[in-house]
């Protein structure tokens, strides 16, 4: 291949490649630098071993928690799983979430071989994480030919696409049918790389498993309750004790790692204007995304696993509709009926659930379909006995090992998954729906429904015990939020992002741009 000859491992029937360097190791005077190519290879280059996870700090105990791990600071490397036999084949790339701050493509949760057993090539890529990955700083725009800085991590998606493109084809993977896919911070990859123009050409499909649509930072202007990005690496290094970006770069990466995450600083791309030109939702408002068929969805139990992100409990429910009423406006009324005082734990963890998750997903489905794209929109509400017995039906992320057909390969504190005919059934049907809309843009499954388009009818997937087809997405749902984050986004001086309820500051007054038809 061009990239230089590899001996990998058969596994089954699939051909398993580890650790492939996809560019340079981005150490010494290359941290905080584009990703370089990686020369080709003189020899075999062994592909057998697993490789490291990026640099990251320790994770909270949880279900998240994979334990400890190899990681560095090199470790810019790619996995492939392809069928034995494959010739021409679909071609997916995960990456992986972790709120680009944790998280490897080494994880045995994302095994290819239940994709290779469906004619499908698993590309799993590591990227550049935390500081490491998302650092902006006016000296660091100083050294870019384009002015600019952050979003290292984003472009070493990037590259790897590229990667994929020009080498794909020798391993059976078809080049011109490619579907990138993630998790959370994998998703909000998945957007970015959808908004960016460095990335267009290089993926034909895109999934969105619980993605969100947050404001970022602006490079160098301070908007929406935001600072800059080059005020936040200032900053940062300031906290650091650090005079400047050689400084920095001196440092070790476990203690530059370390170091940041104790300070607060938390990762994000950077508006700009050549990676990412503006926030999301107004890339997508002007139809500027990659024009690409999509799936997206949620979880119902998103938050379960997340109540960091809840606002502080209501002393009473009469407390809790009073607040509503105090910070919604002419909209509390729509707000409680959605969100009602009933029952409220169930009534916060729904309405962060969807101010985040929900409100994104829709959004993004309409506004695909909107250019002309198939648009195909999910709701995994699945449980199980552990899952139920932990408080976490559901929870955010609980998908996944479904997708990838894994259900025996999760974190030790995941909630067990039972090792039944029933959950192998369900896991099998969502991996002929992924797999399938990687090669032609139609998922469907040998054991499921017909899945529809999410335009005319907002129709959706719900896979609960087994896949069933369902319309009229979440009535009132996406209506509310986009009206709110609409005034937020108009008021000029409020973000959008997991605030609800208690947490949300009060919502600006109504305008000519966010009327309610």
């Amino acid at each position: 291949m061009p990239a230089g000859t590899l001996r990998g491992v058969r596994e089954g029937d699939a051909n398993v490649f580890r650790a492939i360097p996809y560019a340079l190791p981005p150490v010494g005077e290359r941290r905080w630098r584009p990703p370089a190519a990686m020369p080709r290879w003189e020899g075999v280059r062994s592909a057998q071993q697993a490789g490291v996870a990026c640099m990251q700090p320790a994770m909270a105990a949880g279900p998240y928690n994979r334990g400890p791990i190899p990681m560095d600071e090199d470790c810019l490397t790619l996995d492939v799983t392809t069928p034995a036999d494959a010739r021409n084949a679909p071609v997916m790339v995960w990456i992986h979430g972790g709120t680009l701050i944790w998280g490897t493509a080494h994880s045995k949760m994302y095994d290819g071989r239940e994709f290779a057993k469906r004619g499908t090539v698993l590309v799993s890529i590591n990227y550049r994480l935390g500081v490491l990955g998302y650092l902006a700083h006016p000296e660091l725009s100083q050294e870019s030919a384009d002015d600019v800085s952050g979003n290292y991590g984003l472009l070493d998606q990037i590259a790897a696409l590229r990667w994929v493109r020009q080498n794909i084809a020798s391993f059976g993977g078809d080049p011109q049918n490619v579907t990138i896919f993630g998790e959370s911070a994998g998703a909000l990859s998945v957007e970015y790389l959808l908004a960016s123009p460095a990335a267009r050409g290089l993926f034909d499909k895109a999934i969105v498993q619980s993605g969100y649509l947050f404001t970022m930072p602006e490079l160098r202007v301070a908007r929406y309750e935001e600072q800059s990005a080059e005020g936040i690496g200032s900053a940062l290094a300031a906290k650091l004790g650090a005079g400047g970006i050689a400084e920095l770069r001196s440092m070790g990466a476990r203690e530059l790692v370390d170091a940041a995450a104790a300070a607060g600083f938390a990762p994000f791309g950077t508006i700009d204007g050549k990676i990412l030109a503006r926030q999301l939702v107004d890339t997508f408002d002007r139809g500027e995304q990659a024009p690409v068929p999509l799936m997206t969805g949620l979880t119902s139990g998103e938050v379960r696993g997340l109540r960091f992100l809840l606002p502080p409990a209501p002393a009473s429910t009469a407390a809790y509709a009073d607040d509503v009423r105090s910070r919604y406006g002419d909209l509390a009324d729509e707000y409680l009926r959605l969100y009602p005082p009933q029952d409220l734990e169930q009534t916060q963890l729904a309405a962060v659930r969807d101010v985040v998750f929900g409100w994104a997903s829709e959004r993004l489905a309409r506004t695909q379909a909107a250019i002309g794209q198939d648009a195909f929109l999910y709701y995994f509400d699945h449980d199980y006995p552990s899952a139920a017995a932990a408080n976490l039906t559901a929870f955010h992320a609980s998908e996944v090992p479904f997708v990838f057909g894994t259900l025996q390969h999760t974190p030790a504190g995941w909630p067990a998954i039972p090792n039944t005919a029933s959950e192998r059934q369900l896991s099998g049907a969502m991996l002929d729906y992924w797999t399938s809309f990687a090669r032609d843009g139609r998922p469907s499954a040998a054991q499921g429904r017909a899945w529809e388009s999410f335009q005319p009818n907002r129709a959706y997937m719900i896979f609960g015990d087994t896949p069933r087809l369902s319309k009229a997405f979440m009535p009132g749902m996406y209506e509310l939020h986009e009206q709110i984050m609409c005034r937020r986004r108009a008021s000029g001086t409020q973000s959008w992002n997991w605030r609800a309820g208690s947490l949300a500051p009060p919502l600006p007054a109504p305008t000519q741009r966010c009327s309610r038809t």
